[in-house]
């Protein structure tokens, strides 16, 4: 089959790797039918997660076709349509009991990691009861690759760890997928202000278009007053920081109010600054998280009655004999407008 492999910091290429095959009783094979390409994808790339393997097959997105499943597996059967969760978790150990499935003891952030991932023809899953969720009948699949990651990504390690509550004020920086998937979601909680803070002006009209109240081009080097004279000097409730780079986690601790959180989403592969010497009695907190996927399947419910519409974030399509031009048009977003893209294996 084709698919996407890693080959290390820098270096990817569309190979003929063999098919892959049931493992373990537990797993599954899924024909992918649309997969994407996630930012964290794209920190791989620089080198940015060490843990993943030379030739591993990258991607943890994608709907698919059940092809055929493990004796152990009682959910899912052959032609079952499924979106693929981007971790996999046993729902036993401590961990997942716990709703922290990105920890769980036996699986966790596997796909496109450790063990080869959804850009490509077909991929195992491990875990296939607890890793899977079926497609209920009608829905658009296209849209629901934004259920393999980004939407529960913006929600629970950007909304729910930040506390949006209504009448809050919230500032997203970066208006990538992930911050727009914050975005969209942030407004479940109906607050009074959600800034959006970027480099991209384009990107900061699509937020204006999705629900954002105020945006601010930090290029400008302004971006940290403008917020604070927007809030009376207070500055914000939640700060989400959705890129993963030190200035931008800088600017939250720069906005964020006392009594405020700052969540962080972005992957980060550099050290970052933490200035106590400003932040030591403004009671905030602060979090991390990968995301467990737990909400998946309230946010399959929720594009379901269409209170969300996750396919206005996709801006492109693409075969997969075309990957590696997918990769070309996500990576330069700035001069093509790229939010996600589709890849039809």
């Amino acid at each position: 089959m084709k698919a996407l492999v890693y080959r290390g910091p820098g270096l990817k290429s569309l190979e003929e790797v063999p098919n892959p095959k049931i493992v373990a009783p537990s797993d599954a094979i899924v024909k992918i039918l649309k997969t994407t390409i996630c930012g964290s994808d794209l920190h791989i790339l620089k080198g940015d997660v060490p843990s993943v393997l030379h030739g591993i097959v990258l991607g943890h997105e994608g709907v698919g076709v059940i092809e055929e499943v493990g004796s152990a597996v009682t959910a899912f059967k052959k032609g079952d349509h499924v979106v693929i969760s981007c971790i996999s978790a046993c729902g036993k150990c401590d961990f997942c009991r716990r709703g922290m499935y990105s920890h769980c003891s036996n699986g966790g952030w596997l796909l496109g990691n450790t063990l080869n991932g959804t850009q490509a023809e077909y991929v195992r899953i491990p875990l296939a009861d607890t890793s899977l969720h079926p497609i209920p009948p009608g829905m658009d699949e296209e849209a629901l690759v934004m259920l393999s990651d980004i939407l529960p990504t913006g929600f629970e390690c950007g909304v729910l760890n930040g506390k949006v509550q209504p009448g809050s004020t919230v500032a997203i920086v970066g208006a990538g997928p992930v911050g727009l998937a914050a975005l969209l979601t942030a407004q479940f909680y109906s607050p009074a202000e959600i800034i959006m803070i970027d480099l991209d002006d384009n990107r900061l009209e699509v937020a204006k278009s999705f629900g954002a109240t105020r945006t601010f081009n930090s290029g400008k080097g302004k971006a940290a007053e403008q917020v604070m004279a927007l809030t009376g000097g207070r500055g914000v409730d939640v700060a989400i920081e959705a890129v993963g780079i030190p200035a931008t986690f800088t600017l939250c601790e720069e906005i964020v109010g006392a009594g405020g959180t700052i969540a962080n989403v972005g992957v980060h592969g550099a050290k970052v600054d933490l200035h106590l010497e400003r932040l030591w009695a403004h009671n905030i907190t602060i979090t991390t998280r990968l995301v467990d996927t737990v909400t998946t399947p309230m946010l399959i419910k929720t594009v379901q009655s269409k209170k969300l519409d996750p396919k206005q974030l996709i801006t492109h399509r693409f075969k997969l004999d075309d990957i590696l031009s997918a990769y070309e048009t996500f990576s330069n977003a700035a001069n093509t407008k790229a939010l996600k893209v589709i890849i039809e294996a």
